[in-house]
């Protein structure tokens, strides 16, 4: 398999993967030269990728995936995205269908940092009627992202929601923060029917992810509380973990690709 991106998520997959005999990493494309790690090779487009590649993992955010998805699977390689936010775009994600259509390729959403996927796809065949995502993260994690122009996220004294709408906009506006939202969208009712919460909570230390949903078959309830990343608090290490459990028992995505 190939890695699109050396970062914060690449670097886990890397070090969760250890000695896999299974998976071999046969290349990282990277911005600009630069040193991958030992034994890897790191090249500058998809093109560059050693031919025995048949995989290729998106780990680097939504610009890559609008940069080198079409190229992955036109090179008639299978593509699994990480950064579902970049799905927003219609137009990026129809290219992304017909490119995997047209190349007989498979083109997947890792689940990242939720679960329950299948759940809420089994709902969606039960005329699935409502979805919400909570998502709550520690104030340091929605620095650098509209939440700061909103409140201060030095001085919470308390949960405080900095966005409460459709998916749609959630996405559009914390791209970074949003990719568990785009997630739940693309499994259920899409981006503008799922429903979204945003919090800063300085009483916690983890990212907690919730989904509630209803369909004429249940109720769903699912809560995750997951550490994020040392290097990158804005991504929860479970998202660099599920492409590891996805590499190791091809399991925990979604098909995004159309008949």
């Amino acid at each position: 398999m190939g890695l699109i991106g050396c970062g914060a998520i690449a670097q886990t997959v890397i070090a969760g993967l250890g000695d896999d005999a299974n998976v071999r990493i046969g290349g990282i494309v990277v911005r600009r030269e630069r040193q991958g790690p030992v034994g890897i090779p790191t090249v500058l487009s998809i093109a560059d990728l050693d031919e025995r590649v048949t995989l290729v993992i998106e780990a680097a955010g939504g610009t890559a995936v609008a940069k080198h998805g079409v190229a992955v699977l036109r090179s008639g390689r299978d593509l699994a995205i990480v950064s579902t936010a970049s799905l927003v775009d219609e137009r990026l994600l129809h290219s992304l269908q017909a490119a995997a259509r047209d190349n007989g390729r498979k083109l997947y959403a890792v689940s990242g940092a939720i679960g329950a996927l299948d759940a809420i796809g089994a709902s969606r065949a039960a005329r699935l009627s409502y979805v919400r995502y909570i998502g709550r993260k520690p104030p340091q994690a929605w620095l650098g992202t509209p939440a700061a122009d909103r409140v201060d996220l030095t001085r919470l004294a308390g949960p405080t929601p900095i966005f409460e709408g459709p998916a749609r906009v959630a996405v559009t506006m914390f791209p970074q923060n949003a990719n568990v939202a785009a997630t739940i969208a693309l499994a259920g009712l899409g981006f503008d029917r799922t429903s979204v919460t945003l919090v800063a909570d300085p009483g916690i230390e983890r990212n907690v992810h919730r989904v509630e949903a209803e369909s004429t078959a249940g109720t769903i309830r699912f809560e995750v509380e997951a550490r994020s990343i040392p290097s990158n608090p804005k991504t929860s290490a479970m998202a660099a973990y599920s492409i590891v459990n996805f590499l190791q028992t091809c399991s925990g995505a979604m098909r995004l690709e159309v008949c």
